[in-house]
């Protein structure tokens, strides 16, 4: 059901955003290409409350750079087309909480190239949504 939520959500932001002018200068563009090299050569930190500061320095590249492959990834696609608009990714055991314990699952949600939620659960996120009567259609 969360991820429905969260899907439900990156969608709907998406669409929203879609229609915003993306034509950025050269000074803007400049700026973005320095911050994915320093993120690139920076490390990604364990613990919960310094990763999720860090992550925004961070592009999908330079993610999976740092933490490999996701154990799993869902993509929102606009219907009708190929363009990923949102992603979910999973990683098992990167983050500990503040006594060190890590966590079983940390969940990215991504819009476009960058993360705009973290997730930290104590399972493996795949859980069942068991509550069949909360049925959301995603707009058209």
């Amino acid at each position: 059901m969360m991820k429905l939520l969260v899907a439900f959500f990156l969608v709907a932001f998406c669409t929203a955003c879609s229609s915003v002018n993306t034509k950025h200068s050269e000074s803007a563009t400049s700026a973005n290409e320095t911050k994915k090299e320093l993120s690139a050569e920076k490390s990604l930190p364990k613990a919960e409350k310094d990763f999720v500061k860090a992550i925004e320095n961070f592009d999908k590249k330079a993610i999976v750079a740092q933490l490999g492959e996701p154990a799993k990834a869902d993509d929102v696609k606009i219907r009708g087309s190929n363009r990923i608009v949102a992603s979910i990714w999973h990683y098992h055991n990167i983050n500990t909480d503040e006594n060190g314990a890590y966590y079983e699952t940390t969940e990215l949600d991504f819009i476009d190239d960058k993360v705009v939620q973290v997730v930290f659960l104590n399972n493996d996120g795949s859980e069942a949504i068991s509550d069949t009567d909360h049925a959301y259609e995603l707009p058209k």
